[in-house]
């Protein structure tokens, strides 16, 4: 009898336990148009929460414990859904329909030129003058479970922006209670097109932006990274990292050769703001990049699916942006990992490319895995 009422009590707390992963609906206010967004917030059983915006699908907040337990916001953001669209550094963003610079704003397609929005200096940047990342997204689905879900869509018109074709845009969050947060993007499109989905995270593993990230551990799977020319567009070269300050291959301070005025590449960057090749074969889900804070135990583990990951360490937020908390950002106070085909990748043939025909599914999936040391 006693093995029995034990058996029951387990069933409970194995279902209770299968079933700790919540997603929950809320509002985040409205913008000055009135227009309401909306947010989700995705939590588990091992202390981990993130709040997703349909403001351009934004990962809002990512929470997750120190080494002792105390749990902190690791991604810079904005406490406004408003502070979005008039202070835009892309925060936690999806970024569409093409992440990162296409040079001079045009790219061709069976023999047709497209010309887009400069808004980069010559340059298109991240979709161009009101991107996905200033869209409202649609929340199509959420679900509670073994793990927490929420699927977010966005129609972006043919003509939009620019680019051709209308394209249907979606992404998945996706919570566990391994504390590994995934974001699968797809897409497909009427015409042909090009696309590069990602989201533009900020991190600082030290909790609320307490300390800046010069001090963060920092390892890179790549043997080679991208050079760009003054306006940040790659040459086309793919240069081994060996011998450069863009060797992150095993754990690197973000800070230790950062301000190296020798390498022109840094000095044109300001810092890093380049693409590294990512080792193995795109497509499959493997290990990009990893990030260490010292201090507080955090780390995270960044796997992902496309050719390349841009790795920016914030070199133009320049105090005058205040985030969550009233808090002043600066260069150095966070980075960005962003896993994606190539920048530019429409005008270099030789790069993985960006094409998406109708009848194709576009897909991007990357997931940031914490964990404490």
């Amino acid at each position: 009898m006693k093995s029995a009422i034990l058996g029951a009590a387990c069933l409970v707390l194995c279902a209770t336990a299968a079933n700790a992963a919540t997603a929950t609906g809320g509002s985040f206010g409205a913008l000055a148009d009135g227009t309401k967004i909306d947010s989700v917030t995705l939590a588990n059983g091992a202390g981990m929460s993130v709040r997703i915006i349909t403001l351009g699908a934004t990962l809002q907040s990512v929470i997750v414990p120190d080494k002792q337990g105390r749990k902190e916001d690791v991604t810079l953001g904005y406490d406004k859904a408003q502070d979005y669209l008039t202070r835009p550094n892309y925060f936690g963003v999806s970024v569409g329909r093409y992440a990162n610079r296409i040079a001079k704003g045009k790219f061709s397609l069976d023999g047709k030129t497209y010309t887009l929005a400069t808004n980069d200096g010559p340059n298109s940047l991240h979709g161009g003058a009101k991107g996905f990342d200033k869209r409202v997204w649609k929340i199509d689905a959420m679900s509670s479970g073994a793990d927490a879900k929420v699927t977010l869509s966005y129609v972006s018109a043919d003509g939009e922006e620019g680019f051709p074709g209308q394209m249907r845009a979606t992404v998945t969050y996706t919570l566990n209670e391994k504390n590994e947060l995934r974001l699968d993007y797809g897409a497909t499109t009427s015409k042909p097109t090009v696309v590069n989905l990602t989201n533009h995270a900020y991190f600082n593993l030290s909790g609320n932006a307490a300390r800046d990230v010069m001090g963060h551990l920092v390892t890179l799977k790549a043997e080679r990274f991208t050079p760009v020319d003054a306006t940040l567009i790659p040459t086309g070269e793919r240069r081994p990292v060996a011998g450069t300050p863009f060797d992150f291959r095993k754990a690197t301070p973000v800070g230790a050769r950062i301000r190296d005025a020798r390498d022109t590449q840094i000095r044109l960057g300001r810092g890093y703001d380049h693409n590294f090749i990512v080792d193995g074969k795109a497509g499959d889900l493997r290990t990009a990049a990893i990030v260490e804070d010292p201090v507080s135990g955090r780390v995270m583990e960044v796997r992902a699916t496309a050719p390349g990951i841009q790795f920016y360490t914030g070199n133009f937020m320049d105090g005058t942006f205040f985030g969550k908390n009233q808090r002043s950002y600066r260069q150095g106070d966070a980075i960005c990992l962003e896993p994606g085909v190539f920048p530019d990748a429409p005008n270099h043939p030789d790069f993985p490319s960006a094409r998406l025909n109708p009848g194709q599914t576009y897909v991007n999936s990357m997931v940031f895995a914490f964990r404490t040391k």
